[in-house]
């Protein structure tokens, strides 16, 4: 199939997202370019994580559509998303607390069975995560939150993503550790991978990010590059504790 180039990667159309009747996420339109890194940012409760695990397939949508790449993606199981490149790293990080960090690792590639290419992937994760590399027979549980926090991006990078999903990547690590979560993820982007980031550190999220929407209460109220919303006086009253003027 072949798709226009300047055709956005992924596009939600009207997409809703219900839960017993209520709508978490009420008829959002968003669109991402290939390697664009965007942030989506919002308080607690606005529906930005329900909105992650919609595009990987971890909830069903009550409404609209989700494009990816030129198909409609909302009608695979997450399973053939994952197949197709889109690669979620969920809050609280999901990794196998019981299995080394190689294992961790591992289980990325398990959608694959390309042996030297998986190896390959592996080199390029210890180059870009070298914490990683250090720990690679300890068991993933006894690593702090930071280095957990890398190894489940590493092994999201694993499933070779087209499209990563990184759910509040932040929460919970000291402020050094997030610089470097932050770098990394940069890194990742400059690969080619395009990154959708829900983040409530919403200043290092739009320092980092070429473009951003805000999401209140199921609904896009905003949407800009970075850098005109880190000085938007209503995005800064609402999530970076200024006093609006």
């Amino acid at each position: 199939m072949h798709t226009n180039p300047n055709s956005p990667l992924l596009q939600l159309a009207g997409m809703e997202v219900a839960y017993g009747g209520i709508k978490a996420v009420k008829g959002i339109d968003l669109e991402l370019y290939r390697g664009e890194l965007v942030s989506l940012i919002g308080a607690n409760g606005a529906g930005k994580t329900t909105t992650l695990n919609a595009i990987a397939g971890s909830l069903k949508i009550a409404g609209g559509e989700i494009h990816y790449a030129g198909e409609k993606v909302h009608v695979l199981p997450a399973h053939r998303r994952l197949r197709r490149g889109i690669a979620l790293v969920p809050e609280g990080r999901g990794i196998f607390t019981r299995l080394t960090v190689e294992e961790n690792l591992r289980m990325g590639a398990y959608t694959r069975n390309d042996t030297a290419g998986i190896e390959q992937d592996l080199e390029r994760v210890y180059t870009m995560l070298p914490r990683v590399k250090e720990r690679l027979h300890q068991i993933a549980g006894t690593l702090s939150g930071g280095e957990q926090q890398m190894v489940a991006i590493g092994r999201a990078l694993l499933s070779r993503p087209k499209l990563l999903l990184l759910d509040e990547p932040s929460m919970g690590l000291a402020p050094l550790v997030v610089e470097k979560i932050f770098e990394v993820v940069q890194s990742v982007a400059k690969e080619g991978v395009t990154v959708l980031l829900v983040e409530q550190n919403a200043n290092l999220a739009l320092e980092f990010s070429q473009r951003a929407y805000v999401m209140e209460s199921g609904k896009i109220t905003l949407t800009g590059s970075g850098a005109d919303l880190l000085t938007n006086p209503k995005v800064r009253a609402a999530y970076l504790g200024e006093e609006a003027a």
